[in-house]
């Protein structure tokens, strides 16, 4: 069968790397980049790193308003359905580039597949809660993660088409996790850093880019960093960007960089005292790598990773007391590089299963073409 693939975002390029093999040694796939994430730093380097053939299709768009990005990728993505004639689409995650290709293809008729369905923070203020929730609504297979996704699925009417797949990003992860249990895997970052010596934060969402939330966070991440124990900060530029129009300031000891290769950045996980993050991503390769994190948000969608943690993983909000508590309950003083190197020789990581659940659950077709 013939399916194109939509992707347009880092964490989807590393959804899509974890499945496209097993997907390509059975149908004929069309990659489509919606050029989401635009610029070699925040993409284009992901490519090589991953093994990913450069897409059959770069749509270039980048940068705008949501409304503005979701307008001008409608027409690009129908054009390449329009021209390929796809047995089906499928789309991952909660970007705009999830709800431009499940619209464009449910318009057309074209059965959707949605990876990382039944997501739900409850919070329709997030961008990604809206496009979550019509993604699925549109889509005829709807591949869940958790058991958690799946009940949200259930209480929206949701049942046919539903399939409990696992997480395809810790399929990812567990072939690559074994390259990153070395301490020398920092060396890549050039930031002289040592295992348990320093915090490791991403803030990156829309709530967080907020004139209001970036003092917050930049006066918890100010708090928490020292000299001794700096926090590294990878920011997309979008959020380098606030941060410079609000005029707020940080720490010397809160080194920003560029968002890193997906090797790199598990590494900085694993290796770091604890993780400081708004992401979906990286707060579940936090928890499966064992490392100490504060989730900057005051929901998340992954309720497992919170619940299955052992108490390593604490939803905190912006609140700095309680990041200060946590921290010093989770990695207390003079604790981090024991714990780093703990945790680095004891890694094993094993794969959830999830892309050969995917394929199982498409089948071989043909695909009816109606909406589900």
């Amino acid at each position: 069968m013939r399916i194109v693939s939509v992707v347009g975002t880092r964490p989807q390029l590393i959804k899509a790397a974890a499945l496209m093999p097993a997907l390509r040694s059975r149908h004929d796939e069309i990659f489509v980049d919606t050029g989401q994430h635009y610029d070699e730093v925040m993409a284009g380097a992901f490519f090589a790193e991953l093994g990913l053939p450069r897409p059959n299709h770069s749509l270039e768009i980048g940068g705008g308003t949501q409304a503005e990005q979701v307008g001008r990728m409608l027409p690009a993505i129908e054009a390449v359905l329009v021209s390929t004639a796809p047995d089906a689409v499928l789309v991952y995650g909660d970007t705009n580039s999830t709800l431009a290709g499940a619209l464009a293809a449910a318009k057309l008729g074209i059965p959707v597949a949605h990876v990382e369905a039944g997501l739900r923070s409850f919070d329709r203020r997030m961008p990604e809660e809206i496009n979550r929730v019509v993604a699925d609504h549109l889509a005829r297979w709807l591949f869940a993660p958790t058991p958690t996704a799946v009940a949200n699925l259930a209480r929206e009417g949701i049942t046919d088409g539903v399939t409990l797949v696992g997480d395809v990003m810790q399929d990812l992860a567990a072939r690559v996790a074994a390259e990153v249990r070395d301490p020398s895997a920092l060396d890549d970052t050039g930031l002289g850093l040592t295992p348990g010596g320093y915090l490791f934060a991403t803030i990156h969402r829309a709530e967080n880019r907020d004139p209001a939330a970036i003092a917050d966070w930049a006066a918890l991440l100010t708090a928490l960093a020292s000299d001794d124990r700096p926090v590294v900060l990878a920011l997309h530029p979008g959020t380098v960007e606030a941060l410079e129009s609000s005029g707020v300031t940080l720490s010397t000891a809160v080194r920003v960089v560029d968002p890193q290769g997906y090797r790199t950045t598990l590494a900085l996980q694993l290796h770091a005292a604890a993780v400081l993050t708004d992401s979906g991503g990286i707060q579940r390769e936090s928890a499966w790598l064992g490392v100490p994190c504060l989730v900057l948000r005051s929901t998340t969608e992954w309720v497992e990773a919170v619940e299955g943690s052992d108490g390593r993983m604490v939803v905190v909000g912006l609140d700095l007391g309680r990041a200060r508590a946590e921290l010093d309950r989770l990695v207390p003083a003079g604790a981090g590089p024991a714990q780093a190197k703990a945790r680095a020789v004891g890694l094993r990581l094993a794969p959830a299963g999830a892309g050969e659940a995917i394929l199982e659950a498409l089948g071989s077709g043909p695909w009816p073409s109606e909406p589900r």
